[in-house]
């Protein structure tokens, strides 16, 4: 029998998420996952709209999950990490058991763990004794590289590649395309900016951007 699964947020990574459930469920001989639907505490329209396209249920909001959700895994498919991880914060008092989902098409190396809530999306490549932390997203086509830890919260968007041995504190947003560079430690809260090469290592809620990557100033 397939297990219940409620996934919180309505907007694009919610949807992406959806569709690495279908992928899983595809991909097996009997479904893994039955989608109870999304709730999201102030979906737009078109998200609302785009839902019901694919005959997905909005179930309503955050406490919808606290009244349906006993029985159930749930996954939080939003984007920034901060919000992840107050509502992380909110859903695990309740007893709930988060989901960890990893597509089909992502190639998973050995003596690699991933803790619950992780998403690992499809294209992903995944190296050798990884440690992924709670509610990690890995977007798609992304690559991390051997002996790396992914902390808590952590978001790797698109095309990113983190090398062998960095360590990616809690929180920190990894934009798309950006290479963190062998050994490295992205502080946490951090973000770093899509394309960008850190060379050194980036401070706790530091942003950086460009080739080499570099301190964007309060202000600027």
């Amino acid at each position: 029998m397939p297990e219940d699964i409620i996934v919180i947020g309505a907007g694009g990574f919610g949807r992406e998420t959806l569709d690495v459930i279908e992928a899983i469920n595809a991909a097996a001989v009997e479904p893994v996952w039955n989608v109870v639907g999304v709730v999201d505490d102030g979906p737009a329209e078109i998200q609302v709209e785009r839902l019901r396209a694919r005959g997905i249920p909005l179930l309503g909001g955050l406490e919808e999950l606290r009244k349906q959700g006993h029985g159930c895994r749930y996954v939080i498919g939003i984007g920034s990490p901060s919000v992840r991880a107050r509502i992380a914060g909110t859903v695990d008092p309740w007893g709930l058991r988060a989901a960890t989902l990893v597509h089909p098409a992502a190639v998973v190396g050995t003596r690699t763990e991933l803790a619950p809530g992780t998403v690992v999306c499809g294209g992903v490549q995944l190296s050798t004794n990884l440690r992924l932390g709670a509610h990690v997203h890995v977007n798609p086509a992304a690559i991390i590289g051997h002996d790396s830890i992914l902390e808590d919260f952590v978001s790797i968007n698109p095309g990113a590649i983190i090398s062998g041995e960095v360590r990616v504190r809690r929180e920190t947003l990894i934009g798309a395309g950006a290479t963190v560079l062998q050994g490295l430690e992205v502080g946490e809260g951090a973000v770093v900016g899509a394309a960008a090469c850190v060379t050194k290592n980036v401070g706790a809620r530091a942003t950086v951007t460009g080739i080499p990557a570099r301190g964007i100033e309060a202000g600027s």
